[in-house]
């Protein structure tokens, strides 16, 4: 096993494979922290998102080569604990911390074996403190079986679809999103609670979020053009419209 390149016990700031995951707790700090297994276009494209939005990341693969190329060639991944294990031993992924993060995405299609036992041991390993299991599936019946062993949630690979998950995870008030060019779209959030029993006109995401309200309410009972008068309550949704930069405030309220 290697961390970020370097056999554990000769990286500078890893004195000895014991140290490996208080290493990892020292730097990953009080935020929330992911592992993602699986660097290949998929699971690249999440840990790049999960590395821009500043999220503490361990980048894990079974194949050194892979890791070293990715720590060469790519910038992001110098700013993750970057670790060539074997996932489907339990052992290894608790010496790399990895089974101390809050979110474990398990970016593997094939071979569907090393799939299912990476996802059972991150949701029922007895070593495991995963909050949530997010898994990669190759075909329906994989989904079937993903969800069998544990995921919490399981998508279908793409390079967009790895960006969005990754977005997905670092903003989980984000329920939809309708893209209109490469700076704005329309959202439909969560209401973050700090908006929850205030009005709309008291709110005034226009003036101090710069996003304009195209719907509120309840997700079954959505109400176009509400009235400023409008007061928002637990489990409500905003469908907003404005610049992505804009409407990631709203995202940070939700989260905080």
């Amino acid at each position: 096993m290697s961390v970020a390149g370097y056999p554990l016990g000769t990286r500078p700031d890893s004195p000895g494979r014991d140290s490996a995951k208080s290493w990892w707790r020292r730097k990953a700090g009080p935020q929330r922290t992911f592992a993602v297994v699986g660097l290949g276009r998929f699971g690249r494209a999440v840990c790049k998102e999960l590395i821009a939005s500043r999220k503490s990341v361990i980048a894990i693969d079974k194949d050194a080569h892979l890791v070293e190329m990715l720590l060469r060639q790519d910038d992001d991944f110098k700013s993750a604990v970057t670790v060539s294990v074997d996932s489907t031993v339990e052992e290894e992924l608790k010496e790399a911390g990895a089974l101390d993060v809050d979110t474990f995405v398990v970016a593997l299609g094939e071979p569907l074996e090393a799939s299912l036992t990476t996802t059972y041991i991150a949701k029922h390993g007895t070593s495991s403190g995963v909050k949530m299991v997010c898994s990669r599936a190759s075909s329906v019946l994989h989904e079937r079986m993903l969800k069998a062993v544990g995921a919490d949630k399981v998508t279908f690979p793409s390079r967009e679809q790895g960006r969005q998950l990754g977005e997905q995870l670092v903003r989980p008030s984000l329920l939809d999103r309708l893209q209109l060019d490469s700076k704005n779209s329309i959202e439909e959030v969560q209401v973050p609670k700090e908006f929850i029993q205030r009005s709309l006109r008291d709110i005034n995401l226009r003036k101090d979020y710069g996003v304009s309200v195209l719907a509120a309410g309840s997700q079954g009972d959505l109400r176009v053009n509400p009235p400023a008068s409008m007061i928002l309550s637990p489990n409500d949704v905003l469908v907003v419209m404005g610049s992505q930069e804009d409407i990631k405030r709203i995202h940070h309220s939700s989260d905080n």
